[in-house]
């Protein structure tokens, strides 16, 4: 662990901070409320019991999600760095076998920002698209016919321009955030971005709720299906959507809290992100399926019978075709995918900022200049794959590997390795509770060192044994290796180069306050008393 080691000898830049607790929460919760929050909570909720899934997500959120989202508050806060920074310094005797971990976090957020910008570029097409409903009478042939003119499974170089030019956009807008910094770049974007997220969204709730099968709708998602309790995969989902809503175990809460001043509070402000998160998807929960609802009193169906309820197709094809039928469509239609963008993009700065801090620290490089970097390289690769016609299904493909592989073996590691390896529990309890106004107890230890790797392990294997047995798609075994497993021998590959490469100035020379153990007899038995 690390020891009391002298401060530095003060030729490091300062480091950038929040300029407040408000500011903080705020990114937080931008970074937290995403597209998942849209798109995959409502579904994912309506095919795992319904009403009875709030049990099993509430418990997952207070057992797995809230511990994990405190373990990278803390590493973050305590250590002073990004990912790869706070890990070698936690393990600093280990030198570059922890620092990897954090690189290899690093990688998975460059990974997904290749491809999550592309989402946000589709969602920005369509909000103009919504103007004059472009789409038409069939979203579906629209989308992947004329939109996104999708092709056969392969690696094309034929560009859409309806595609690149958002995706451009995107790419500018988002290096320039980062290129402001901390407080006057990701801040300023969260504190204008999220009220409007908020209030644009309440408002299509609202309009939502007053459709002709709104009820019918509510009933479809919050009927209890209490035998749906007795099956494990409900609970497993339950903690999936859990820990791909919070933003946790790739960097991001870990380079966020790092921000943080050294004297600020760390759990209370963790709660308010962490319900927050998870009352924006009940309020997205009841939006979808209150316009849902509708959808299938038009049809003269049952909610049941619809197709499309989650991802992609909820977003691009179902809500499209409900649009067109509903009083007002345009308007409904702004209001969803300008959140739809909005909550995608706040999302999207905080991904990209844990890659551009972790090579700000390693090359000493400036946030300018890492933005300009960073967002160059990103933005050339993410045109080169997402803009042409194999885009959608690259992908697809990367998506799957990235969050269901990538970031769950992560989580595992961070869990594994922090907790019992090492033995990094006792510290980083010690670290919250020294600096916050809620403290946790020794049962926080056991959540994110037990329950937690336990079943994310289990996740992890599960899904790994599907893949492999079954594929994903109907694709062909070669793409799924190219985009699939390549994507995380790349993950792999990326941590293993970058944590071999030199530092421009040393993390090593760093003393962690407050100081562990803790001084005195005295403040050793109240710390035991806790």
């Amino acid at each position: 662990m690390t020891k009391n080691a002298p401060a530095p000898s003060g030729a490091t830049r300062p480091r950038e901070q929040w300029t407040g607790q408000v500011g903080f929460i705020l990114s937080a919760i931008g970074s937290a409320v995403g597209l998942g929050n849209i798109w995959r909570f409502p579904g994912v909720a309506y095919e795992n019991g319904g009403g009875a899934f709030l049990i099993p997500y509430l418990v997952a959120l207070l057992t797995a999600g809230i511990p994990i989202l405190f373990l990278d508050y803390a590493l973050g806060h305590r250590f002073r760095g990004a990912a790869p920074t706070a890990f070698r310094r936690i393990g600093r005797s280990l030198g570059r076998f922890t620092e990897s971990l954090g690189w290899f976090q690093v990688a998975i957020a460059f990974v997904i920002g290749l491809y999550y910008t592309a989402v946000i570029a589709w969602a920005l097409s369509y909000f103009v698209f919504s103007f004059d409903l472009r789409w038409g009478d069939d979203p579906a042939t629209f989308f992947q016919a004329d939109y996104l003119q999708v092709g056969d499974p392969g690696l094309s170089l034929e560009f859409v321009p309806g595609v690149l030019i958002p995706l451009a956009l995107v790419w500018i807008a988002a290096i320039l955030v980062l290129a402001a910094g901390v407080a006057k770049g990701l801040q300023r974007a969260n504190v204008i971005f999220l009220p409007i997220l908020i209030i644009a969204f309440l408002v299509l709730v609202v309009r939502a709720l007053f459709l002709d099968g709104a009820a019918e709708g509510l009933n479809a998602l919050f009927t209890p299906n209490w035998a749906a309790l007795g099956d494990p995969n409900v609970w497993i989902a339950a903690y999936s959507q859990i820990f791909f809503s919070l933003s946790i175990a790739f960097g991001i809460m870990i380079t966020y809290a790092s921000y943080r001043r050294r004297r600020s509070n760390l759990t209370s402000p963790g709660l308010v992100v962490a319900f927050a998160n998870s009352s924006f998807e009940i309020l997205a929960g009841i939006g979808v399926f209150a316009t849902l609802g509708f959808f299938a009193f038009q049809q003269g169906i049952q909610v049941a019978e619809l197709e499309g309820l989650t991802g992609v197709g909820l977003s691009f094809i179902t809500f499209p075709a409900i649009v067109s039928q509903m009083p007002g469509g345009p308007l409904f239609g702004c209001l969803f995918f300008g959140s739809l963008t909005l909550a995608g993009f706040t999302s999207l700065i905080s991904v990209l900022q844990v890659v551009s801090a972790a090579f700000q620290e390693k090359f000493r490089l400036t946030p300018r200049v890492a933005a300009t970097i960073v967002g160059s390289v990103s933005a050339v690769l993410s045109i080169l794959l997402f803009s042409t016609t194999t885009g959608l299904l690259a992908l697809d493909v990367t998506d799957q590997y990235a969050n269901n592989v990538g970031i769950v073996a992560s989580a595992v590691l961070t869990t594994i390795l922090v907790i019992w390896v090492l033995r990094g529990g006792p510290e980083l309890r010690y670290h919250l509770n020294a600096v916050s106004t809620f403290q946790v107890g020794r049962v926080w230890v056991v959540l994110v060192g037990v329950l937690a790797p336990i079943v994310l392990a289990y996740m992890l294997i599960q899904r790994i044994v599907v893949l492999i047995v079954e594929g994903y798609g109907g694709l062909p075994e070669w793409y799924l290796l190219v985009f699939g497993w390549g994507t995380i021998a790349f993950i792999v590959v990326a941590a293993v180069v970058m944590s071999a490469l030199k530092w421009r100035d040393s993390p090593d020379e760093f003393r962690a306050w407050p100081p562990f153990p803790p001084e005195g007899a005295s403040a050793t038995r109240k710390e035991d008393a806790r």
